[in-house]
């Protein structure tokens, strides 16, 4: 076992079922588009009009990215007469990409180099 989890709880869920749950949760932040819709609607609450003008994508592709992201509990919606908003509303979401920054800087060049994904 590593030094960083001594004495602690596993890192992740010990079966396939609780691995396939979290590897789909990290998927949901894997495209640059849809990383793209986090950043924006961490200040607050956005249209899906908007977030289309932002991502210059076809209405019917930004909807669904939009509807990974709420399905994965990364943003909240709420309808109000004919429009959606959606916003980041759990701050840990906040925290995962800084991290996920952080730690892509730190690894550029072997990340950039990677031909596995």
């Amino acid at each position: 076992m590593s030094d960083l989890l001594e004495g602690e709880a596993p890192l992740i869920p010990t079966n396939i079922a609780g691995r396939t749950i979290l590897a789909k949760f990290f998927q949901a932040v894997s495209d640059p588009s849809r990383l793209a819709l986090v950043e924006f609607l961490v200040d607050g609450e956005h249209t899906g009009t908007e977030c289309v003008a932002l991502l210059g994508l076809a209405q019917s592709r930004v909807s669904t990215h939009l509807l990974c992201l709420v399905n994965c509990g990364l943003i909240t919606s709420r309808r109000e007469g004919h429009f959606t908003y959606y916003k980041v509303d759990d701050p840990r979401v906040v925290e995962l990409v800084r991290l996920g920054v952080e730690i892509a800087a730190d690894h550029a060049e072997a990340v950039a180099a990677c031909t596995r994904l």
